[in-house]
C-alpha cells in the first residue's frame, strides 16, 4: 500500500508562540521560510498573563508587515498545563523574589518547561500535519537555563521522533545568536515595521511590568530578561551607528 504523504507537510512549521520578543522572532522567521505556519501558547500557571494578553495583537499586526506572511499564518493553539506550575516553585510561577541558586541558576527557572513544550507541541504537530517545530530557546545571550541548550534541543528530536509517526525537526534559529544579532535578525526579516512591533507590542519582563516604556519596550528594567534585551538593544542601535 503506498503511503499518502501530504505535500505541505515538508514545508510547514508550529511556532511556541508566547508573545515575547524570541518567539516574535522566531514566528517572522518561520512566516518567511514555510508555506504554512501555525503557532501554539502555554497557560502554564505563570505569575502574570501579559504575554498571553500580547499574543493576538501580535498576530494580527504581524501579519501586515508582508502580504506573503498574511497568507502563511494560520490557527493558533493554546494549551493548558497549569499543572506544571502547581508543582513548580520558581519565581515565574509564584511571587517570589528573583535569586541565584548555587549552581548560578536563576529562580526563574522552571523545570522540565521546554520539555514538556516541544513534547506537546509534536504531538499538537503530528495532528496538525506540521514538520517543523520552532522555538526561541538560545544558549548564547539567556540565563543558563538547562533545557535551553543546544544539546537538550537534539537530544529531545531524537527521542520525539523515535516515539512518533512523523519525523519532526526541531529548529531554533535564535541558538547562536546574542540580543543584538537577534534584534538584526528582525530588521533583516520585517524591517523598522518589525522593530517596532516587537518593541511596542511583546512583552519579556518576568514581573510582568506594562506602565514602564523603555526605547527596547516595556519591561521593570531590572529583572534578568529586561537586562538582557536592554543590553541586547543597545548593543544593536551602537552597531546601527558605527
Amino acid at each position: 500500500m503506498t503511503e499518502i504523504v501530504n505535500p505541505l507537510f515538508s514545508n510547514s512549521a508550529l511556532v511556541l508562540f508566547s508573545g515575547g520578543q524570541d518567539s516574535t522572532t522566531c514566528l517572522a522567521w518561520a512566516l518567511q521560510r514555510f508555506q504554512k505556519v501555525e503557532t501554539l501558547g502555554f497557560n502554564y500557571g505563570q505569575r502574570h498573563s501579559i504575554e498571553m494578553e500580547c499574543r493576538h495583537e501580535i498576530r494580527k499586526k504581524i501579519q501586515r508587515i508582508n502580504p506573503l506572511w498574511q497568507r502563511r499564518l494560520g490557527e493558533d493553539h493554546v494549551m493548558n498545563l497549569s499543572d506544571l506550575g502547581a508543582i513548580s516553585d520558581t519565581a515565574l510561577t509564584r511571587e517570589t523574589a528573583i535569586e541565584w541558586d548555587k549552581q548560578g541558576l536563576p529562580s526563574t527557572f522552571v523545570p522540565g518547561r521546554n520539555l514538556l513544550f516541544l513534547t506537546y507541541a509534536a504531538i499538537i504537530a503530528d495532528r496538525r500535519h506540521l514538520k517543523h517545530i520552532v522555538g526561541g530557546m538560545c544558549e548564547t545571550d539567556y540565563s543558563g537555563y538547562p533545557d535551553c541548550r543546544d544539546d537538550t534541543i537534539k537530544a529531545l528530536q531524537v527521542a520525539i521522533n523515535l516515539g512518533m509517526s512523523n519525523r519532526f525537526v526541531l529548529q531554533t534559529p535564535l541558538m547562536w545568536l546574542d540580543k543584538a544579532q537577534e534584534w538584526q535578525m528582525a530588521e533583516q526579516l520585517g524591517g523598522m515595521s518589525l522593530i517596532e512591533l516587537i518593541n511596542k507590542d511583546t512583552h519579556s519582563c518576568y514581573l510582568g511590568d506594562r506602565s514602564h516604556y523603555h526605547e527596547w519596550g516595556y519591561g521593570c528594567g531590572e529583572c534578568p530578561a529586561c537586562e538582557l534585551r536592554r543590553a541586547g538593544w543597545n548593543n544593536y542601535v551602537q552597531q546601527k551607528e558605527q
